[in-house]
């Protein structure tokens, strides 16, 4: 690892440490027309399952309090699920409820907070401050996180899910058929808002992270990849269904920031890089953390026939997983073996260890921006996503 790397798991383990985020750099200055005078104070919730915070949670401070790294973002993030439940209050009675009910507050925001991180950085490297343009950048991240909401309602139909988020499914509460409706709907409304933005760039972006999701989805119904494709398969399939929708959320913020194709790249690579290792992170937590923490059933991809980074590699170790592997453990017994093998071998290390290099690479794409308050969320993000496996 780079000294510089080095230095920045150092600053960003200490930042965490500290819980409220550093305020960091002099580049800040260039940016104080972004910022609140007085915000409230928002408030870390450690979740196991998110290693970030929840952007619904909110406490009110004294009014001589300064504004905390996480308090500033947290301003453009406060409405973000009242204004999606607004704009899916415009249909039918019997679906708004059912379009609305993974909008609760009780998601992890994830997307849309990295989104917006990196919109701040990147307004902030290139001293971009029109209220018009921050208006659009707050609606990608709407946008991405109804586009990621409607796949899991679609998942959890596939799946025959029957909790998610620590509740009934929405095909549980309301059935297959309504529930394949209301994630369409929101799809819909979603690709309406972005529309709205009257970006043409933009709009070609989401609409690729559309057609890469569905596309990541078959792929992962798809169980034709030989043995030496497995892996191949498993990162293309990864980057479809779960780091693209970071990737371009991230590259279309930088395009409403005027920024030239190589920055773009540097923001979607970030993003890229960023998502490759959640999902990588996802994959160990199914199989060392618990049904509650994680908000659905543990050991939940093994159940449902997908062979992810830990089993992959354990497969190395263990050849006879090859075959459980094939049938997508439909057998009596083959999720309990591969399970059971998945923590002998060195899988669990290996995913670590592969889900680490993706943060590094992501801090180096960070490095390229100005030094900035928001920049230094995003180190410490990257950094709480990385130790939610530990």
């Amino acid at each position: 690892m780079t000294a510089f790397l080095a230095s920045q798991r150092f600053a960003i383990l200490f930042a965490s440490h500290n819980r409220q985020l550093c305020r960091a750099y002099s580049g800040l200055q260039k940016c104080e027309s972004l910022l609140f005078t007085s915000p409230p104070s928002l408030l870390f919730q450690h979740q196991i399952q998110t290693g970030v915070p929840n952007i619904t949670n909110v406490a009110t401070a004294s009014a001589n309090d300064k504004p905390g790294n996480d308090a500033m973002i947290r301003r453009d993030l406060a409405s973000l699920y009242e204004d999606i439940r607004e704009s899916l209050g415009k249909s039918q009675a019997t679906l708004t409820p059912i379009a609305q009910y993974y909008f609760d507050g009780e998601g992890k925001a994830i997307r849309p907070m990295i989104t917006m991180c990196l919109a701040k950085a990147i307004n902030c490297h290139l001293n971009q401050i029109s209220s018009d343009m921050i208006e659009k950048q707050k609606k990608v991240a709407q946008v991405v996180e109804m586009i990621h909401t409607a796949s899991l309602v679609h998942d959890d139909v596939i799946d025959l899910a029957e909790s998610r988020r620590n509740k009934s499914s929405a095909n549980v509460v309301w059935g297959q058929k309504r529930s394949i409706v209301a994630g369409d709907f929101v799809v819909g409304r979603a690709i309406e808002i972005c529309a709205a933005m009257q970006s043409d760039p933009v709009f070609e972006l989401i609409t690729k992270m559309v057609a890469d999701l569905v596309n990541g989805e078959l792929m992962q119904l798809d169980g034709s990849a030989t043995e030496d494709e497995r892996f191949a398969h498993y990162l293309e399939k990864t980057f479809k269904k779960t780091a693209s929708l970071i990737a371009y959320s991230c590259q279309s913020v930088s395009v409403l920031a005027g920024a030239d194709s190589s920055l773009q790249n540097i923001a979607f690579q970030f993003g890229r890089q960023l998502g490759m290792a959640f999902q990588l992170v996802d994959d160990v937590l199914d199989f060392v953390a618990t049904s509650a923490q994680l908000g659905k059933p543990a050991a939940a991809d093994l159940r449902l026939g997908l062979a992810t980074a830990p089993v992959l590699f354990a497969a190395h170790k263990f050849p006879e997983l090859n075959p459980l592997i094939q049938r997508r453990f439909n057998q009596p017994g083959d999720v309990e073996t591969a399970f059971y093998l998945v923590h002998r071998s060195d899988g669990l290390q290996r995913t670590k260890e592969l889900a680490s290099q993706y943060c590094d690479d992501a801090v180096t794409k960070l490095a390229h921006l100005s030094p900035s308050s928001y920049q230094q969320i995003l180190y410490t993000l990257t950094h709480e996503l990385l130790n939610r496996m530990k």
